[in-house]
């Protein structure tokens, strides 16, 4: 039932937000350029005041960096950008659901908006862990997934199975 009220407010969302979807396609094709460095393809973009302000995608194997998600790398180059930590208004658009790890990074980074692609049955900060409707937080993100779903997916799908 949970699932099902999310699935109808993200369709009913996306039908009212058009700048979400070239907004993803970007980031998809961040997402791409990790899949080509042999990292998985997951892509993101900071964007504020229809302005893309920070960009990343997953390099943890190539940096030995456990934290280099895609995005971590999107939020430092917006942070670096704007020279402040707090990113206030701001929209994180990135191809998979985001870990707890990036959960807690837009928590203190005061994102408004998430905005995501595939969603992560495994290790999902909401499919899984249920946060983004937690009130223990001192902030809340308005979350929007399932845009663009399919070519998110898609772009996992080939990694994992061009890997075997």
């Amino acid at each position: 039932m949970y699932h099902t009220i999310i699935n109808f407010f993200n369709m009913f969302s996306q039908m009212f937000s058009p700048t979400f979807e070239p907004m993803m396609q970007e980031a998809l094709g961040l997402a791409r350029k990790a899949h080509a460095n042999n990292e998985v393809p997951v892509g993101a973009i900071v964007w504020l005041n229809d302005e893309i302000i920070g960009r990343g995608y997953n390099c943890p194997i190539s940096t030995s960096d456990p934290t280099a998600h895609a995005e971590i790398i999107a939020l430092r180059a917006a942070a670096q950008k704007i020279n402040n930590y707090r990113i206030l208004d701001a929209t994180l658009v990135v191809t998979l659901e985001p870990c707890v790890m990036c959960f807690n990074a837009m928590i203190h980074a005061r994102i408004k908006r998430l905005v995501f692609g595939a969603f992560d049955p495994k290790a999902g900060a909401d499919s899984v862990f249920k946060l983004f409707n937690n009130r223990c937080f001192n902030h809340s993100i308005e979350c929007i997934g399932g845009v663009l779903q399919k070519e998110c997916g898609q772009v996992l799908v080939d990694f994992f199975q061009s890997r075997r």
